[in-house]
């Protein structure tokens, strides 16, 4: 049986993905371009944590591993539409930071366990 998730990543990502939502509410104001970055940011952002929910109700070893590995991959998507909206100065310099800072720290994360998985594999 897969080994759970740690809790406070699973609320870590949640907290993520309502601070994504704000974040991509402001961004999906304005209209063109922007509201398409809104959109993908979202959608890549909200699957990360709910890979993990997913994850922890793994059947096997393989099934927690290929979710925790969807996660990283949607973790690293998210993080190129954070980084592309920081590069274009979208929605407000703090919250972006924000939301940039706890990108690139579940990015690692992510990265850390999915080789832990891998190992023990």
């Amino acid at each position: 049986m897969p080994s759970p998730t740690p809790p406070d990543l699973r609320k870590r990502t949640f907290q993520f993905t309502c601070d994504l939502f704000d974040f991509c509410q402001d961004l999906s104001c304005f209209p063109g371009v922007a509201r398409y970055v809104a959109f993908q940011l979202f959608r890549a952002g909200a699957s990360v944590g709910a890979n993990l929910e997913e994850a922890k109700a793994a059947y096997s070893r393989k099934e927690f591993a290929s979710k925790t590995a969807i996660s990283l991959k949607e973790s690293r998507e998210a993080n190129y539409w954070l980084r592309v909206a920081e590069a274009k100065s979208l929605s407000s310099q703090s919250r972006r930071a924000h939301v940039l800072r706890e990108s690139n720290e579940l990015v690692a994360i992510l990265t850390s366990c999915v080789k832990r998985v891998q190992m023990t594999s």
